[in-house]
């Protein structure tokens, strides 16, 4: 009878224990029932009871990542590895169909997939140097273009693909950072003599400008010396002992001014 009871007692807590389940936080479950099947409505977090013949089957509802290095080539054929991230979660609403679809293997079975493949097509469109330098953004984006393509009505939500690092082959890589550092050297080079350029056309202009100054005052300064001059050769003229009629020039709009000498003796 003892042994009846321990038994019993048991049976109690193994069918107590399978019949309630606990969703974690950020967590979703569908439950599987021999009776019914895979019950669409999704169990959200906390403490459930559930039949004790049910199996049910988690999901992380946050944001997750996942880490890959992509073997890939270029458009030139060279092997190339790209160290990927991609940023990805379930529809919440739509787990009772990625459940009976694809399953909680999801990333497996249907992510990693896509974006290998997805990258293998990109990727084949640019150049390594391009890949490694000047595209990447641009390698970045097409990936996730064509990765969400063929996701649509697959009840997974991808929000990023993301190349962390870009390998090649080293002798490769040394050719392409060393034309890198070229363009920039004559980026530089290039910037200086627009800077010495733009200089000369300054001191043009500026000397241009002194030219143009000087011819003025030049000019001021003859009609000065010529005035100079012939007060001079007046003065001369009427200290002279001969008998003149001197006729002055008194401007412009004036009447000329009439001089009369005449010689005198020395006493």
């Amino acid at each position: 009878m003892k042994n009846l009871l321990l038994v019993a007692a048991i049976g109690c807590v193994v069918i107590s224990s399978t019949a309630c389940t606990t969703v974690g936080s950020g967590m979703g479950a569908i439950e599987w029932t021999p009776g019914s099947g895979t019950l669409k409505d999704p169990i959200g977090e906390g403490f459930h009871v559930v039949s004790p013949f049910s199996e049910i089957y988690q999901y992380d509802l946050r944001e997750q990542e996942h880490q890959e290095s992509l073997d890939v080539l270029a458009n030139n054929g060279l092997s190339i590895v790209l160290d990927t991230s991609i940023l990805f979660k379930p529809v919440q609403s739509e787990l009772y169909l990625l459940q009976t679809e694809i399953g909680p293997d999801y990333y497996r079975i249907l992510l990693g997939p896509l974006l290998r493949s997805g990258a293998r097509k990109v990727v084949g469109r640019y150049s390594p140097e391009e890949i490694y330098s000047t595209k990447r953004e641009e390698v970045e984006r097409e990936i996730f273009a064509e990765v969400n393509r063929k996701l649509q009505s697959k009840h997974v939500q991808v929000d990023a693909i993301l190349i962390r690092d870009v390998h090649l082959p080293q002798i490769v890589q040394a050719a392409i950072e060393m034309k890198l550092q070229q363009e920039q050297r004559a980026l530089a080079m290039q910037f200086v003599l627009d800077k010495e350029r733009k200089e000369a056309e300054r001191k043009k202009i500026e000397a241009g400008g002194i030219a143009d100054y000087q011819q003025l005052i030049g000019k001021g300064l003859t009609e000065m010396l010529l005035q100079w001059k012939q007060i001079d050769a007046i003065e001369k003229l009427v200290q002279s002992p001969n008998s003149k009629t001197i006729v002055l020039d008194a401007g412009k709009g004036n009447f000329p001014m009439i001089l009369d000498t005449k010689n005198t003796e020395s006493k």
